[in-house]
């Protein structure tokens, strides 16, 4: 087992990728911490955990309140008695606005989620990380830091500026053998990308623009680049925003 005896706490976990990372990462031997601001939805991935054998705890937080974010990872620690992976996977993809329409409050709550969230997330989880003698942090960008989306203002500059801060946090936390990298996920089928298309089906036009592979990817196929970069596998990797896109940022 890749993860056998290390503890991973994961927010988003209620749905999509987060889900899918916590279940994979607790079939992979991981004592798992799903956190997620649905408390209901976060207890049933827990409790498909728990079903499969494996031991997990749902905590609900909302990852852009400083102490909402000190408390999951301090019953994280005070359950499993350590921490070694922190995924940072929350986030919204908030409203989509051009520039000169979208509202202050728009911006800054995609900015409070997903931003301040993986800022929040990082600084509370690395002393602990560091007490453990190193750990993995893997932070939830999008090819949207990297690529422009019109009407995401708001969403890529939170997305680019999470592939900043892991960078930083990479660049200072080396030496206590901490790794910190970022996936940059390209069209993923998950309950954001539904609302998106308002319970609309996939437009295969569009799908042909933004993919190679012509299709978009399910979550699991980004939980299991979660899993490397939380993993020995990814033992040089650190630094790095991985981009899992099929093919958008070379079409």
């Amino acid at each position: 087992m890749k993860l056998a005896n290390k503890v991973a706490l994961i927010t988003g976990a209620a749905s999509g990728m987060g889900k899918s990372a916590a279940l994979i990462f607790a079939q992979e031997g991981a004592k798992v911490a799903a956190v997620d601001i649905d408390g209901q939805q976060v207890q049933q991935t827990a409790s498909e955990i728990v079903k499969a054998g494996g031991q997990a705890l749902a905590i609900r937080a909302d990852v852009s309140k400083s102490e909402d974010v000190q408390r999951m990872i301090n019953e994280t620690v005070s359950h499993f008695g350590v921490l070694n992976i922190v995924y940072n996977n929350a986030g919204i993809e908030g409203d989509s606005n051009f520039f000169s329409n979208m509202t202050e409050d728009q911006f800054d709550r995609v900015i409070a989620i997903n931003l301040r969230g993986v800022f929040l997330g990082m600084k509370y989880a690395l002393p602990h990380l560091i007490k453990a003698g190193g750990g993995s942090i893997i932070n939830q960008a999008s090819i949207a830091g990297l690529v422009a989306v019109r009407g995401g203002a708001a969403y890529c500059a939170s997305k680019a500026g999470v592939i900043a801060l892991t960078r930083v946090a990479a660049l200072e936390y080396g030496r206590y053998n901490i790794r910190v990298n970022a996936i940059c996920p390209g069209a993923i089928e998950t309950p954001m990308a539904q609302r998106i298309r308002k319970g609309q089906p996939p437009d295969p036009r569009a799908i042909q623009r933004i993919s190679v592979l012509g299709r978009m990817a399910e979550p699991e196929e980004i939980a299991k680049v979660a899993l490397f970069l939380a993993s020995d596998d990814s033992s040089f990797a650190t630094g790095a925003p991985f981009v899992v896109d099929g093919g958008w940022t070379v079409s």
